[in-house]
């Protein structure tokens, strides 16, 4: 199986707004204290969503293109052992390929589009 040619970041409009007006996201506090900016992959998206952003409104998906972005970007082992990105650098917005509000549905879970 290839790797996929994009990744994606859950972000809050106002860091996305940040992100736009630095040139770049720099990472959550979580990020910050993990030394990476973390990411998902299509297959994992909803499960991140479900387990660390149930029930919040106002998230962006925001989709990265891995090829702008892989001098940093590393595959490794989270949850159950499935590896998932992480991009050690700050993310430049040029390497941003999609930014999608991702509503509420039914008892707080993430409405997402189809993804490749």
């Amino acid at each position: 199986m290839s790797p996929p040619k994009t990744i994606y970041r859950l972000l809050t409009e106002s860091a996305w707004q940040n992100a736009l007006a630095a040139g770049a996201f720099h990472g959550s506090e979580h990020d910050a204290r993990d030394g990476f900016i973390h990411f998902s992959t299509a297959a994992q998206v909803a499960e991140t969503a479900a387990r660390h952003y149930s029930g919040q409104a106002g998230l962006l998906l925001v989709g990265v293109s891995v090829a702008r972005v892989s001098d940093a970007l590393r595959w490794e082992p989270s949850r159950g052992g499935a590896l998932f990105p992480h991009l050690y650098a700050s993310l430049p917005t040029s390497a941003v390929t999609l930014v999608l509000p991702l509503p509420l549905g039914e008892g707080g879970v993430h409405v997402l589009p189809a993804l490749e």
